[in-house]
Order: C-alpha cells, then structure tokens, then sequence
C-alpha cells in the first residue's frame, strides 16, 4: 500500500514538473511567490535583490524546472515592467544634476561612454561575434546604473563634486547607448542608409525636444486643472510613458528610449517625496520590474554553464572588460578634474554597476536575434558581479571623500523636527501636506495634521465632527503613503488661533504652516485675524504659504529679503528651507537681496552661507519694485518676516509686501518665513554703552 501510494505521488510531481503550469490562477500565485521570497532571501544573503528575481526566473522558466512558460501574457508584462525600468530610471535623472558640473559631466559621460566601448568591442571581436554584435554588447558596458545610491545617501556624500559629477555623466552615457541600440537594430536589418539618417536626425531632435519641452508644460497644466484628483495623476503619467514610448517606434527608435526620455521629462514635476512618486515607484518596484526581471531570468539556460563552458568564458571577458574600461575613464577623468585617489574610486564604483539600461539593450537584441543564448546568460553574470562590486567599492572609499556641510545645517534640522500643518480646506489640504510632508521629511521628523473646531458660538455638531476625521484621516493617508511618521490631532476650542497655538505648545512643534487667502480685509486688520494673532504669539517659526496650483507645478524659487533681512539670524533657516524644497523639486533657488538706495551692497564675505551654485542678484531700491520686476507666473516666492517689539494695530504681522504682491501677480505662489523673535544683524557692531 504504502509502495503504491509513493508511486502515484512519484507520478504527481514528475508529471507536475514535466508540464507548466496552465492554470493563471496558479501562475500568478507562482510570480507573487517569487517576488516575495527571492528579494528577501538574497537580501538576507547581502545581495541585490533584482539578482533574486532573475535566479528565479531561470529556476521555474523552461530551461529550469519548467513550471513556468514564456508565453505571450510573461512577455506583454515583462515589456511593460522594463518601459517601467527605464521611466524610473529617467525619473531619478535630473537635468539640475548635469547643469551643476555640465562641463564635467559631460566630459566623464563621453569617456565612461567610449572607453570601455572601445574595449569591449575588441573583447567580443577576440571572442569570433561579428562587428555589430561585438558593438551592441560593448555599449551594455558603456552604460551604468546608479545601485550604490543608497550608499550615498548613509555616508551623506550626495553632494560631493565626484558624485555630481557622476549623476550629469549617468544622462550622457545612458542616451548614447540608447542611441547605439536603435543605429545597431538599423544596420542589423540592413536599412542603416542615407534616408535612414536623414530621417532619424531630425526626428530625433524635434521628438527630443518636444518630450523635454512639450511633455513639462502639459503637465503643470493637467496637475493645475486635474492636481487633486489621485487617480487622474498616476493614469496621466502612465498614459504619458505609454504615448511618449509608443512614439518612439514611431520614428523607428526603441520604445526604451521614449520610456527613459518620459522619466527626464516628468521629473520636475513629481517631488521625490510626494504620494505620486510613491504610487509610480510601489507599482514599479513591486509589480512590473519584477514581471521583467523574472521574465530575463527565465531567458537563461543554467544547463549551459555546464554543457557549454563558453559561457563562463563570455562572463569572465564581459567583466575584464566593463572594469578596465569604467576604472581606466574614471582615472582619466579624475586626474584632469584634480579629484582625489577616494573621489575616483567612488567615480569608479558608480559607473561600474549593471542593471536596467544593460537588461533591457540586451533583452531587445536576443529578441530580434542579434544576439543569442550564451550572450545573455554571460550579461546576467556580469550584472550579478557588478551588483555585488559597486556597492562594495562606494561603501570602501565613500567614507574617505571630503564633503564640506552647509553652515546653517544644524538649525534647519531641529526646525523640521516635528511640523504642525492646519488642515482646514479639502482643496487646499493636499498641497499644504506635501509642502509639510517635505520638511519634515528632510529634518527626519514628525508630520502633526490638526484640525481646530470652534464651539465657542455653537455646540460642536456630528457633521463637523465627520468632517474633521475626514480631513485627518486624508492627511494621514497621505502621509503614509511618502513613508512619513505622522500624528494626526482633531481639536475642539473656543478659538481657532487658540487651538492651533495651545496645540503647538502641548506638542512641542517646532514649525507651524499654515494657509492663506492672499489678503485681509479692513475688519482683519483693524481686529486681528487667525493668521495674525497665530504669527504674531506663537512661539515657534510659522510658514505662511499661499499655493495658487499643485506644489509640483512650482517653476524657480525666489528668496526675496532686504539688506537687514540678508544679515539676521534667521536668514541661514530661510535659506535651507528654500534649498529644501528646490531639492524635492528640482527647482532652481535664486536670492534676490534688495537694499537702501543709500545703502552699499553687501561683500561676498557676509554672503558666505550661500551655496556657489545658488544664483544671487543684489540691487537697490523698493523690494516690491524689485520683485515686481522678476517674478512670472508659476514661481515660488519666499519672503521673510520677523516679528517687531510693537505690533501696530491694522497691519498685517506679515506685512503688507505679500499682500500687494497677492495683488499685482495673482498667478504667483508665496511663502513667507514668519519668526517670532526680533533678530539683530551679525555684521553690525555693536554700540558702546554710555557712562
């Protein structure tokens, strides 16, 4: 009996193992599996866990255990999980990264491009593949992924020279070995002919131009119209990687390309912290990428690395190669950028890793045949050496590089410590969040929603009480969603200012932000309205903000002050705030100082808080005037206020500069810097007391 039943259960599993699965339930169990186990257990193992993922794909893909076929379903979605791979990667491609060291940038970007191009292709050219092959799999050695990011960001050297360096390059390499592929493709079916360069150049460079230009302006105007509404963002954007990458075969270039050059476009507009980016990188991350990871893996035959030894062969030169190449580049550069010995190796390190460009250029050659089996299992070895390397690499010499901090970085820090945000109005809630959302999240602190209900007139009614968990619940659901610590506060007081200011104090706030209408009227003035009486008492810094459309629509960011302003104390938070928010927003800061026409301008040496690559103008005369002169619709101006010993009774505590800018440019955003202590200037000297 028991001798039968073992060989009925032998029959099972033999048959199960010999025929795939056929049933979508249980094929997309399997997938969900794979996802979840294989990025923890490598993760575990300290290796990437995209490595996980295309391991597994070899173990249940045909050349595996065949549990799993490569039909038609595993291909559709691993072609959209890798235009996912490549919108992500544009996404954390910033243009501001290649303006900061352009001529750098550039430079690294076409040596860390050429240099291990030109190696490869003798390498592959010694190993008997033809001059197209031997250039396509070259130019998977050109590229680079940036997966030692994270690293950067522990050993807080993001803003090292060598890194910036790095991120500028990254945009060079990565469009010219795109380029590659799509000329490599043409001259693989034979129509790489005049036509075909007269077609493509100008094709290329008004698609180009209309993804960067066109792409940014009709998108701040869908997130101005459309901004509040969750679902149309994230289906606009994938609508957006669709149309732009569907465009691309239109002129007869890789879908990849537009799916990257989507990425560049979108990136101005969807903070890094924001609800959006969030949604785009958990689809991403948790649901496409992986489909096109296991769906590369279950290309591989494991077979073949005993049965045809050639592959190891291929790997071990793909590896020789990509690293005298990437190291002999970022030698190169860093001896003529006068960089040192620690600053190269992390060059080295960064530009060393394989991952998404590498998979998808290689995916596309196997496909149309350029390419074959043994090509791709030697690239997966490659990427797998390489995932393990540059992490090693940037972690052993990232410690070493000098980064000099920012002077004001300590306050700032304590500032954004714990962030009380009203939330009073649902159409205004979302772009208050996420301004508070940022701060907090730069000073790694705590986001406090509160929503204050008056029952000094009336009783406090059940809808008010809806309405008041509704707000907070959405605050917190968005909160949530940027992985943000969050503590959500519904309050009931005799006054609004009261609550919010009782509140601040009970919960040790560090920085209250609040709304604003945009102006006051006669009986504000005259007897003092919440914002007035919450600017002018509070103990803590109040950010008074005015957005006229979604945060993420924000073009430049003006920091607009006085001479006495430029000089105070407060001046350095200010300016890190603003720096804060350019940063999520890959804005561009600038610093308008305006002084007294009796006034001399201030020497470089009182602006020494200021950061190089921030741009400041210093002028004379009236600072609305000035103002007035400079700012365009979708800007972001920040003025600063401090409070005065003797609060005049009818003038607004923040003064009256935001509200006749309110008047005269109805389409610009403000945000102004309300402190509650009167600030002395550092540079003055000081009075001698009289005897």
């Amino acid at each position: 009996m028991l001798a039968t039943i073992l060989s009925i259960n032998s029959f099972v599993v033999a048959n199960f193992l010999s025929n795939p699965i056929t049933d979508p339930v249980a094929i997309f169990l399997t997938i969900l599996a794979i996802m979840l186990v294989a990025p923890l257990l490598f993760e575990r193992l300290q290796l990437p866990g995209i490595v996980g993922l295309i391991l597994a794909g070899v173990v249940v893909g045909p050349d595996g255990l065949g549990l799993l076929e490569r039909d038609g379903t595993i291909v559709l979605l691993g072609t959209v999980g890798l235009l996912f791979l490549m919108f992500m990667a544009g996404l954390e491609t910033s243009l501001d990264d290649f303006k900061e060291d352009g001529d750098k940038a550039t430079l690294f970007g076409i040596a860390t491009f050429l240099i291990p191009l030109v190696i490869g292709t003798g390498a592959m050219l010694a190993l008997g593949y033809g001059w197209l092959a031997a250039i396509l799999v070259a130019s998977c050695f050109s590229s680079h992924t940036l997966l030692a990011l994270p690293v950067l960001n522990k050993l807080g050297i993001m803003r090292a020279s060598a890194v910036s360096v790095t991120l500028g390059a990254t945009l060079i390499t990565n469009v010219l070995a795109l380029l590659t592929l799509a000329v490599i493709i043409k001259a693989d079916e034979g129509s790489l002919t005049l036509s075909f360069w007269l077609f493509l150049i100008p094709a290329l460079t008004i698609y180009t131009v209309a993804c960067l230009w066109g792409v940014p302006i009709l998108g701040r105007w869908f997130f101005h119209r459309f901004g509040h509404d969750e679902n149309a963002e994230f289906t606009f954007v994938l609508a957006t990687l669709f149309v732009v990458s569907y465009a691309a075969s239109v002129i007869e270039i890789e879908p990849i390309i537009g799916a990257f050059l989507a990425g560049i476009a979108l990136t101005p507009l969807i903070p890094q912290v924001s609800p959006l980016m969030n949604r785009i990188q958990f689809i991403g991350n948790a649901l496409f990428v992986p489909f096109f990871l296991i769906s590369v893996g279950m290309l591989i035959d494991p077979v073949a690395l005993i049965r045809q030894p050639r592959v190891l062969l291929i790997a071990g030169v793909m590896i020789g190669a990509e690293i005298v190449g990437k190291y002999a580049a970022a030698w190169i550069a860093g001896r003529l950028f006068g960089f040192r010995s620690p600053d190269v190796m992390v060059m080295f390190g960064l530009s060393i890793a394989q991952a998404a460009s590498t998979l998808a250029a290689i995916t596309v050659a196997f496909n149309i045949g350029l390419v074959d089996q043994l090509t791709v299992n030697g690239v997966v070895a490659m990427i797998l050496a390489t995932s393990i390397i540059s992490p090693w690499i940037v972690q052993r010499w990232g410690r070493k590089v000098d980064v000099v901090a920012p002077k004001s970085e300590g306050a700032p820090q304590a500032l954004m410590r714990r962030v009380l945000v009203t939330v009073a109005n649902p159409s205004t809630e979302d772009t208050l969040l996420n301004l508070a959302i940022i701060l907090a999240r730069a000073g790694e602190g705590t986001l406090l929603p509160l929503n204050v209900i008056c029952d000094r007139k009336r009783a406090v009614s059940a809808a008010d009480k809806r309405q008041q968990v509704k707000l907070l619940e959405t605050a917190e659901d968005i909160a949530h969603a940027t992985v943000t610590k969050v503590e959500p506060i519904g309050r009931v007081d005799d006054a609004i200012d009261k609550g919010i200011l009782r509140t601040a104090v009970e919960q040790d706030a560090s920085l209250i932000v609040c709304g604003w209408k945009g102006y006051s009227s006669y009986k504000d003035n005259f007897f003092g309205d919440v914002l007035d009486t919450v600017a002018s008492r509070a103990q803590v810094p109040v950010l008074v903000t005015r957005f006229v459309y979604p945060i993420s629509n924000t073009g430049r960011i003006i920091l607009a002050v006085n001479r006495q302003q430029a000089l105070s104390e407060n001046f350095a938070p200010t300016l890190e705030i603003v720096q804060t928010i350019a940063n999520e927003l890959k804005s561009t800061p600038q610093v308008l100082i305006v002084s007294g026409r009796r006034q001399s301008l201030l020497d470089k040496g009182a602006l020494c808080e200021i950061s190089p690559e921030i741009t400041v103008e210093q002028v004379k005369g009236s600072l609305f005037k000035r103002i007035s002169k400079r700012i365009q619709p979708n800007d972001l101006l920040v003025l600063e206020v401090n409070t005065s010993k003797k609060q005049i009774a009818g003038m607004p505590a923040i003064g009256y500069i935001p509200e006749e800018v309110v008047r005269s440019h109805p389409n610009v955003s403000i945000l102004v810097a309300h402190y509650p202590l009167p600030t002395k200037p550092k540079h003055q000297p000081k009075r001698q007391a009289k005897r």
